[in-house]
């Protein structure tokens, strides 16, 4: 399968870097269980449950790259200053929804 390389900024290509290489280091594992999974079955059972357990550690490392640039991305901070809140808008009354007083 062809790499799919996106037009990325100098910068985006550090952080994406970084991230490459912190997510190597924590999915091998998982890569190694999967080749383990993957050499222990027959052709005729890579497919079915063997094919849904290499599905969830797919996901596991999928998850554990989104963990990976989250974690890259607080260890950078943030690059100026924060935007400024939006002004509250007025509160809705006690009686909303009420047209006259109780006749209770």
């Amino acid at each position: 399968m062809p790499r799919i390389s996106l037009p990325l900024t100098p910068e985006q290509r550090d952080e994406a870097d970084r991230i490459e290489q912190r997510l190597l280091a924590v999915v091998g594992d998982e890569i190694r269980g999967i080749a383990e999974l993957l050499a222990s079955k027959p052709d005729r059972q890579i497919l079915g449950p063997a094919e849904f357990l290499v599905r969830d550690r797919v996901h596991r490392i999928g998850a554990r790259a989104i963990e990976a640039a989250l974690d890259e991305r607080k260890k950078g901070g943030t690059r100026g200053p924060a935007p400024a809140a939006r002004p509250a808008t007025a509160r809705a009354s006690s009686s909303a929804g009420r047209t006259g007083p109780s006749s209770a």
